[in-house]
């Protein structure tokens, strides 16, 4: 995923959101994701808003560079990117709020329903993961995940 250095494109692409809800939410993590990382946002992508940047390299040799924290305002929930995997930030996820997950991705359908300071602490954590050197590792499966590869925390 390669980030695209246009910052206008960021404004095009949240104004293009016709959903009132997700078009707040995606202001509110440019705004976060800025704020975290001291970079402005870029598209990552058709969809995927980034900021910062960082390079994986895996054992199997393959390697690659993205947006050391971003997100998709997709139209069902807000995607949250963590490549480190939603396991290394299990404690938070307790903390966070309504909210359903994959191995690395964090699925929100309403920031105001969220603790944005945990939000914020994950995605901090995340980016300081990835962005302190060249990062190996996939985001692993977690022992208690549910049956079809989500954990949810809604009720």
């Amino acid at each position: 995923m390669q980030c695209v250095d246009e910052p206008v494109d960021v404004a095009a692409r949240i104004g293009a959101i016709t959903n009132a809800v997700r078009r707040r939410d995606a202001q509110t993590m440019i705004e976060l994701m800025s704020r975290v990382s001291g970079q402005p946002a870029r598209l990552a992508g058709p969809s995927i808003i980034g900021v910062g940047h960082y390079h994986y390299r895996y054992p199997s040799g393959r390697e690659g560079d993205g947006p050391a924290a971003a997100f998709s305002p997709r139209s069902t929930a807000t995607v949250v990117y963590l490549p480190d995997g939603v396991g290394a930030h299990r404690d938070n996820l307790e903390k966070l709020g309504p909210h359903t997950s994959g191995v690395g991705c964090l699925y929100l359908k309403d920031l105001s329903k969220v603790d944005i300071s945990v939000l914020e602490s994950i995605i901090r954590d995340s980016y300081a993961t990835l962005t302190a050197g060249t990062f190996g590792h996939r985001a692993r499966e977690w022992s208690d995940r549910r049956p079809g590869g989500e954990r949810s925390s809604e009720g």
